[in-house]
């Protein structure tokens, strides 16, 4: 039998992910298009999602994705930061370097969750909340390349010295997780990351997505 679902909280969610996917907005018309309703209907669903600040509407009349959407985003990371956990701590253990889960928040790749090895004798600083452009940083190119379609096998990404001195990083995207953009990776003071540490990360954010589906 099929669960009873709620039509105008349908139409209300389509209207947000068809939002989400555009960057210039959409009119009234073009939303009534694409969701086969009224002008009228529309309308109401945009009322509805303003109150709430999910939904805004700029001087032109074009609806975009409000700022009430990030404050829910937000509330999320805490369960994604649990899912991943157990996958970063081994990782960390094994490869003896500090490591994170990364997930995009607007143009920055945001540390979400990070584990640092217990058994090592010094290892990079790396805390939950550090920001950093997409385009700089293992963690942000690994996305970055999921996204242009350009990750491979191996499927990882290395860098030295982009955000800190000294230190080398791998990353693996998070592939497979609907609605969420990120990578795994770690971090290490060493002038190059050893050959095992890329397939690992990758074994790492393998795991991290299966915990997220």
């Amino acid at each position: 039998m099929t669960a009873e679902t709620s039509q105008t909280l349908d139409r209300g969610l389509r209207v947000l992910k068809l939002l989400a996917d555009t960057d210039h907005g959409l009119t009234v018309t073009e939303l009534s298009n694409k969701l086969g309703v009224n002008r009228t209907v529309v309308y109401r669903l945009l009322a509805t999602l303003e109150q709430h600040a999910l939904v805004r509407r700029d001087l032109g009349g074009r609806a975009r994705v409000g700022l009430g959407v990030l404050r829910l985003g937000r509330q999320v990371h805490p369960l994604v930061r649990e899912a991943a956990l157990p996958a970063l701590r081994a990782l960390a253990e094994d490869i003896g370097a500090t490591a994170h889960l990364t997930l995009v928040d607007g143009t920055e790749a945001l540390a979400v969750a990070v584990v640092e090895p217990t058994w090592t004798d010094y290892h990079v600083a790396y805390r939950t909340g550090f920001r950093h452009p997409l385009d700089r940083g293992a963690a942000g190119k690994a996305i970055l390349a999921a996204r242009q379609g350009q990750i491979t096998d191996p499927g990882f990404a290395l860098t030295h010295g982009e955000l800190e001195a000294g230190a080398s990083g791998a990353a693996a995207p998070l592939v497979g997780v609907t609605g969420i953009e990120g990578s795994v990776g770690v971090v290490m003071l060493a002038d190059s990351v050893p050959e095992r540490v890329g397939p690992r990360v990758v074994d790492a954010a393998r795991e991290v997505a299966e915990a997220l589906r």
